[in-house]
């Protein structure tokens, strides 16, 4: 598979999805060939890798680095190059942030030291896959900023571009919207960086009964949605979640969507009513997107959900009408 011509001003319409192993520091797992080679047989090409710094890192010793870990996520980039998937490396956890549990111990919005370490450390990044092409190979600096001061986040982001580019003056380079990837940041227009949103909305259908945004007493959903006096439906989506990115966009800036999908319990059936919507909206936008997750209780594999009958793939259970249904867009 070839890949697209790529530049921040214009991303493809890459379709694929997020790969937990190095999600979160306890888990630290090589990355799984299998994984890259079904994406790539059932038409996709995008894999997101979020990741915590504290795989190769310790949380007490920033700067000292473990090469044997950094080798694992070089496999994946080999893993994408070997079956034409286009590889975005993400810092899920920052030196100084993460948008999960536990709080870092410096603030990478506040502190200096938290700062430097960030910057350190995507320079590496960027010196070591310098020379790999923006066709193969990406970055994404910092996963769902909170609702934090927009020149806060633009003077990070000038700074961790910077160290980038000190490397490796061309490598792609990708930057989530505030307000956990919901909203676009115009003042980052200038810096030729793309910008990667969001497709939980609404969160009554993608959070249902999840434990980290307690909604396990919200009613469950439907689509359309009844949100006290509104109707939340495909226009809405469009009205609320397409338009302000679109706006974005006119002023020359790439937009993908970097994560998305609906957690287990939701009901099936609303999922993909839900799910094709949002598809329909990205494909008429011309947008990219990456399902979080691929294995997993958001993902098209081993989500145990209770609604449906799995069909038995290479030991794994697969969700063959959700596949179809994304393979269509």
């Amino acid at each position: 598979m070839s890949l697209p011509k790529v530049s921040a001003s214009h991303l493809p319409r890459w379709r694929g999805f997020n790969l937990l192993e190095k999600f979160v520091g306890e888990r630290n797992s090589p990355f799984v060939e299998s994984d890259f080679k079904w994406i790539s047989e059932w038409g996709f090409d995008f894999a997101r890798l979020p990741l915590s710094y504290r795989c190769w890192a310790d949380v007490n010793d920033w700067l000292n680095l473990k090469e044997d870990v950094l080798k694992e996520i070089d496999q994946a980039v080999e893993f994408g190059q070997k079956y034409g998937v286009h590889v975005n490396i993400n810092f899920h956890r920052a030196p100084g942030y993460c948008v999960n549990p536990p709080e870092e111990p410096l603030s990478l919005w506040k502190d200096e030291k938290a700062l430097d370490a960030c910057a350190f450390h995507w320079a590496h990044f960027a010196k070591r896959y310098k020379g790999i092409p923006n066709e193969e190979v990406s970055f994404d600096l910092l996963n769902e900023p909170a609702r934090i001061p927009e020149e806060t986040y633009v003077h990070v982001v000038k700074r961790l571009v910077e160290a980038i580019r000190s490397e490796d003056p061309n490598r792609l380079i990708i930057a989530d919207g505030l307000s956990w990837g919901r909203d676009p940041v115009h003042g980052l227009v200038d810096l030729n960086v793309g910008q990667s949103t969001r497709g939980y909305d609404p969160m009554e259908i993608s959070h249902y009964k999840a434990s980290w945004v307690n909604s396990e007493k919200w009613p469950e959903p439907t689509w359309p949605l009844i949100r006290g006096y509104e109707k939340l439906d495909k226009e809405w989506l469009k009205k609320d979640r397409i338009a302000p990115w679109k706006a974005l966009e006119e002023k020359g800036v790439g937009v993908h969507v970097g994560e998305w999908g609906a957690f287990q319990h939701t009901p099936h059936k609303v999922v993909l009513a839900w799910m094709e919507d949002c598809l329909d909206l990205w494909k008429e936008a011309g947008w990219g997107w990456s399902m979080w997750n691929f294995r997993g209780s958001f993902g098209i594999l081993d989500s145990n959900r209770k609604d449906i009958n799995y069909e038995d793939f290479n030991g794994h259970k697969l969700d063959r009408e959700m596949l179809e249904l994304i393979k269509t867009y």
